[in-house]
């Protein structure tokens, strides 16, 4: 399973995206769910604590001026990049 993270941590139920996460499934965090990846931030911490392979758009990281601030326990990826997320993981839930 894909998940796309959209929206801030702050404004959604990250925890229940949490609790439905498997070994094997990816999370995309894009528009201002990169939020979520600051570095040691309640959230990162949490999604490190996954099993789930974490990605995050390198476009709207730069976006919002956060590329210093940003976990390196999750991985930038470029838009070709999330299109193979697609093609590896063929059912997604948005978040």
């Amino acid at each position: 399973m894909l998940y796309t993270l959209s929206r801030s941590p702050y404004a959604c139920d990250l925890a229940a995206l949490l609790r439905t996460a498997r070994p094997g499934d990816d999370l995309l965090l894009l528009s201002d769910g990169v939020i979520a990846g600051l570095r040691g931030s309640p959230a990162a911490r949490a999604l490190s604590a996954s099993p789930l392979a974490l990605h995050a758009l390198e476009n709207d990281i730069a976006a919002r001026g956060l590329s210093v601030h940003f976990s390196p326990n999750i991985a930038i990826i470029s838009y070709n990049d999330f299109v193979r997320l697609t093609e590896k993981q063929p059912q997604q839930m948005a978040w």
